[in-house]
């Protein structure tokens, strides 16, 4: 009782309780002792009615308060049913949302940090193995009797390793930007012919050593999309990397471009092995490695050329062909899907 009468607005409504009967109370001895008496009395009892309601008010409202400390620190839930009353079931209401928001909330960064710390392993386990292999390539090309063939080889493998860190590093930066939302994608048009054509620039060599041939074939040659040329070679690049990598000597890929009112596609085949049904569901998950992967494989290309496609109002799947291989068909749609 003492906490209640603690409470500023209680005391002011007291005083002025009791002044209001004062007041009453003379008035009505004017008219005579009983109107008076009777007039004390009416203020009297109204202002303790509504002292003892305002009391269980105030209870029930330091209840909830309480109860709400425990859900902040303890996740103890609440029981909003008691409180069903008048204004307080608006409170409830609003409460609810709340308590609502910052489960979802604090269940959304648990799932950040998790994924944040998964994330940090499968980094430091890609960058560790051609790490500890130039630390072998370096402690051999030590070694004062190396044959001078045996050096070049491995400063060849030295070289290769320094180009897959620096790939590697510069891929997750990019996802970094893309989940971070500091990407900042330019809005122009694109010609589907001039992307395939800066996609495949540092391609060529490697498969005109793996003796591929490239059919491409466009309906009209001026297909194109409004995007962002740089971020979308990229994806296209990674995925024709792909396609490379699983296709067999003189092997042959495959680019189809049309454009039609909806969307502008551009579809990458191969006649490789294809893909396990197994990988299907998770090619363009991070750090997911496929049943036919590479050695060299880190997982992250596919996973970055969903990342930029999307950005730009787009999708990609994949898929296998009926007569054999790997299919990428990837759309910008012109309007939101």
């Amino acid at each position: 009782m003492g906490r209640f009468f603690r409470n500023p607005e209680i005391r002011l409504f007291f005083i002025l309780s009791l002044l209001a009967a004062v007041i009453f109370g003379i008035m009505g001895f004017l008219l005579g002792e009983k109107s008076g008496i009777l007039l004390i009395g009416v203020s009297l009892f109204y202002s303790v009615l509504f002292l003892f309601f305002t009391y269980f008010r105030y209870r029930k409202l330091r209840r909830l308060s309480n109860d709400l400390d425990r859900m902040l620190h303890n996740g103890t839930p609440i029981p909003f049913d008691q409180y069903k009353e008048g204004e307080l079931a608006v409170l409830e209401s609003e409460l609810s949302k709340m308590t609502l928001r910052l489960k979802e909330q604090a269940d959304a960064l648990e799932r950040d940090k998790k994924y944040l710390s998964d994330s940090m392993a499968d980094i430091s386990h890609q960058l560790r193995s051609p790490l500890t292999a130039m630390e072998l390539t370096v402690s051999l090309l030590k070694t004062p009797e190396l044959e001078e063939e045996r050096r070049r080889e491995l400063c060849r493998e030295l070289a290769q390793s320094c180009a897959r860190i620096s790939w590697l590093t510069e891929a997750l930066l990019k996802m970094s930007k893309m989940d971070a939302g500091t990407a900042y994608l330019s809005c122009q048009r694109v010609e589907l012919q001039e992307l395939l054509r800066l996609s495949l620039e540092p391609l060529l060599i490697p498969m005109e050593l793996r003796e591929q041939t490239l059919d491409v074939c466009f309906e009209t040659g001026r297909e194109s999309f409004d995007g962002d040329i740089a971020w979308t070679t990229e994806a296209v690049q990674n995925i024709l990397k792909n396609c490379m990598e699983h296709t067999p000597q003189g092997g042959t890929i495959t680019v189809t471009g049309s454009e039609n009112p909806l969307f502008t596609e551009l579809i990458i085949e191969d006649n490789g092995a294809g893909f396990d049904k197994k990988d299907l569901p998770h090619l363009f998950e991070r750090f997911y490695k496929g049943k036919n992967a590479s050695d060299q494989s880190v997982g992250i290309g596919l996973a970055l050329a969903r990342m930029i496609v999307a950005e730009q109002n787009g999708t990609v799947k994949a898929e296998n062909r009926p007569e054999g291989g790997a299919r990428f068909v990837i759309r910008f749609y012109k309007e939101k899907p």
